[in-house]
């Protein structure tokens, strides 16, 4: 650092310089003064006027928490409940994946076509449907292929009991 401070930022310590010691905090509180004078600052003061988020209000519809009709145990999240083929009633997600599985495994052993691997698991694949996934490395689960596919739930019908849930996700 040189001596002399008349490189960099000095427009605080000009009164050093100039000699002009009360000029130098006139023009230093006038600049302080305006910058709320400006238009660069103007957002600020608009931005009381605007109006506050309200929360939004929540449907009448409340959501109900019904039993499942396999295992008879209340379900809690009814957001990850699938439709049952037959009634269309919700079940728990797990327990369609239980009877998927339990298919299968039926299924592979009575067709002596089917080969058993040690790679192959049920999985959801979207849509109400699952399928059997076989992992060609099963510590890369990037690469896939879907041997079979089980259409469980039918596009086109809606169900009462998603009503109420999908009123509450489309608050916001």
């Amino acid at each position: 650092m040189s001596g002399s401070g008349r490189s960099g930022n000095n427009r605080k310590n000009r009164h050093r310089f100039s000699g002009r010691k009360d000029e130098a905090q006139k023009h230093d509180k006038k600049d302080n003064e305006n910058l709320f004078t400006e238009g660069k600052f103007e957002k600020t003061r608009q931005s009381a006027d605007r109006l506050l988020w309200a929360a939004p209000v929540l449907p009448a519809n409340p959501i109900t928490t019904p039993n499942c009709p396999w295992c008879g145990k209340q379900i809690t999240d009814i957001t990850t409940a699938i439709s049952d083929k037959v009634t269309g009633l919700p079940v728990h997600f797990d327990c369609v994946l239980a009877k998927i599985t339990a298919e299968w495994e039926n299924f592979k052993q009575t067709s002596p076509a089917e080969e058993a691997e040690g790679n192959d698991s049920v999985c959801y694949i979207g849509g109400g449907r699952f399928g059997v996934v076989h992992y060609n490395n099963p510590s890369d689960t990037g690469s896939f292929t879907i041997k079979k596919v089980f259409e469980w739930e039918i596009r086109d019908i809606s169900n009462e009991w998603r009503r109420p849930i999908s009123e509450y996700f489309s608050i916001t």
